[in-house]
This record gives C-alpha cells, structure tokens and sequence, in this order.
C-alpha cells in the first residue's frame, strides 16, 4: 500500500470534515433563530444531499477515466469559498443556496477519496484499512461539533465559519502537494471502461450496500438535523452541551472503527452489518425517552457502537464490490449517492413531522427506516443469492 497517498488522504479528509463538523451543527439552532420552521431547516439540509446526489454520479465516473486528484483539489477549494459564504448569509433562503452548492463541492471530495483509497488497498484487507481511513471522518466529525459550540459560545458563528475555512484551505494544500498527477495513480493501468451505474445497481450486493447506507443516513439526517434544536428547546442545552451530545456518538462510532476492521477482515461481513444495523434501529427509539442531556448523551452513544460496528465491515464490502467491477469510484459514488439521499429523506421527513406532528416523532421514522434497511441487506446478500 502507497503510505504517502493513504496518509495525506487521511489528514485532507480530516482537516475538511472537522471544519464541516464546527458549522454543521450549529446552523439548525441558527435557522431557527432566523425564524425557519421545521420544514425550511429540513432544506437547509436537505439541499446539499440534494446537490450532491445529483453529481455524484458525474464525478465517481469521471474520477475513475481522469484521475483523482482535479475532483478532489477543486472541491477543498470550493469548501473554503462556502465557508466565506457563510459569513456573510443573513437569512433562510441564502443558507439554503449556500448548502446546495456546498454539496456539489463535497460530490468531489469524500467519495473520491475513498476510491483513491480503496484501490490502494491490498486483497484481504479491506476492513482494517478502509476502518482506519473512517477514523478520519470520525474523528473529524466527532472533534468538530464540539469545537464548533465551544468556538460559538466564546466567539461567535463568524469565527466558526472562519475555522472552517481555514482547515479546507489547509486540506486543499495538502492534496496539491503530496498527491502524485492523475497520469501517476494507481487507477492509471485501468484499461476497462467503468461500468454504468444501471449495471452496478443490478448486483444484489452492490444494491444491499446503497440501501443499507441510505437507511444509515436518514437515521443521522433527522439526528443531526433536529437534535440542536430538539435539545435546545425541550432542555435548554447550551450550543457546547449539544456538541457533547453529537461528539459522542461520532467519537464511540470513530473508536470502533479499526477493531471492527479488523474483526470483518476475519469473519461473517454481513452478520456484523446486519448486527450493527439492528443495534441502531433500537437505539434510535431511545431518544424520545431522554430526560435531558445524560439521556441523549445516551442515546447517541448506542448509536454510535451500532455504526462502529457495522460501517467498517460495510466499507469493506463496498471495496471487494467496486475491485470486482474495476469502477472504484463509481461504486463509491453509489454508496455515496445513497448516503445523499438518506441525508435528505432524513431532514425532510423529520422535517414534516417536526412541524405537523411533534420534534419527538423525528425519531421512531428514523428508527423504522433502520430496521427496513438491515432487512433489504440481509435479504439482498442471503448466501447462494445470485450477484447479478
């Protein structure tokens, strides 16, 4: 394995999802302040899956016939004029544009990274290497709402925008730099076109992936979308309670990562997806039953161990699937697509049942959808099934 490239892409990828960790969480609490209702801060997330899933699939498969390096340089770049652009929104509707075009920028980048990663990767490794690269969106996505309520009960949300800015010009850096020309990668001596994403939906394993991660995420989309606010206005919680709160379960996730790598590297990949994805439907149910910042403390935390254990196996799976096909990146940009589109049922069902049923009522959808998601990828992956 090419240590210069994995390492750079683990310290670009940490440095750009920490800056979108600070600001994340705290722009729900922000929209709500500018008077958003439930449904409007559902767009404010929901646009930049929206952008994103409908790139996605332009940029996997030109980063599998161009090269990595363009796709992912550009979109650091445009991470850091967002952040700008943040600083100088005033209202829902900017919020909304500046989200949307965001999620263009990050169709380049974390998909990307994980093809460049995957290919680098040895047979029979899949879990532990693809489980130690997760440690830098973990890690990064747990340290960075906890910095981000900290930075903006001290200094403000400018300063906030700020940090963000600055971690993706220094990730940006660092992919200019250290990542050999796209005439240099590894996916150079591909001679295969990559396949089309009609072909590669119709693998059963690829299509169990997609499903289960988009189940994942709309788990996380209604988390992260009202959990600031549900916090907020049900227990008071200050802007660096919350970020406790979502640090947690990132960080728990994060922990687990290279153990349970290592675990899917040696036994049954599927039982610990499907494991993971049971522990998460019931976890989700938890908090509704919070009674205030240890009971959501809590809650989060058991979904966490139930990511840790299943995403590295996941990733694994995803990365034997995309060898298989020689289209890396387009199958990491169809994972990545059903991340998107979790995102976004996520926030926007939360959303409508914020606003027409109660902020508690976010929850027991997420954790439905959960429980079919496992359901579709133990279907979907049953020994004996046929992969095509």
């Amino acid at each position: 394995m090419n240590k210069k490239i994995f390492i750079t892409l683990f310290f670009a990828i940490f440095a750009a999802v920490t800056g979108m960790g600070i600001v994340v969480p705290l722009l729900p609490v922000y929209a709500d302040k500018l008077g958003a209702s439930g449904l409007f801060i559902g767009f404010i997330f929901g646009a930049f899956s929206l952008s994103r899933t409908a790139f996605l699939p332009l940029f996997g498969r030109l980063s599998d016939r161009h090269g990595r390096k363009p796709f992912l340089a550009w979109g650091l770049f445009l991470y850091a004029v967002a952040s700008v652009a943040f600083m100088w929104s005033s209202d829902v509707n900017s919020l909304i544009i500046i989200r949307f075009f965001q999620g263009i920028a990050s169709a380049m980048i974390l998909p990307v990274a994980q093809a460049y990663v995957g290919e680098i990767t040895p047979p029979g490794k899949e879990g532990i290497v693809m489980g130690v690269f997760n440690i830098s969106m973990y890690g990064s996505l747990s340290l960075g709402p906890l910095l981000g309520g900290a930075v903006n009960d001290r200094w403000g949300l400018t300063t906030a925008f700020a940090a963000m800015m600055v971690l993706s010009l220094f990730a940006w850096g660092l992919c200019l730099v250290f990542l050999p020309a796209p005439a240099d990668e590894p996916r150079a001596g591909t001679a295969r076109l990559p396949l089309t994403f009609r072909v590669l939906m119709a693998s059963r394993p690829v299509a169990a992936v997609v499903v289960f991660r988009m189940a994942y995420t709309t788990c996380v989309g209604a988390i992260w979308a009202f959990l600031p606010v549900y916090a907020t206005r049900r227990f008071s919680l200050s802007s660096s309670e919350v970020g406790v709160v979502i640090m947690m379960g990132v960080l728990v996730a994060g922990v687990l990562q290279t153990p349970m790598g290592w675990l899917a590297d040696r036994h049954d990949k599927r039982i610990l997806v499907a494991g993971g994805g049971l522990f998460m439907a019931a976890a989700v149910l938890l908090f509704p039953l919070a009674n205030g910042f240890s009971g959501l403390f809590a809650a989060n935390t058991a979904f966490g161990v139930g990511g840790g254990v299943a995403i590295p196996a996941l990733m694994a799976l995803t990365v034997v699937e995309g060898r298989r096909a020689e289209s890396m990146g387009s199958v990491m940009a169809l994972l990545t697509l059903g991340h998107s589109l979790g995102m976004l049922l996520g926030s926007l069902l939360a959303g409508l049942a914020a606003d027409y049923i109660s902020l508690s009522a976010v929850y027991p959808a997420g954790g439905l959808s959960m429980l079919a998601g496992t359901l579709f990828f133990l279907a979907w992956t049953r020994p004996g099934r046929s992969s095509g």
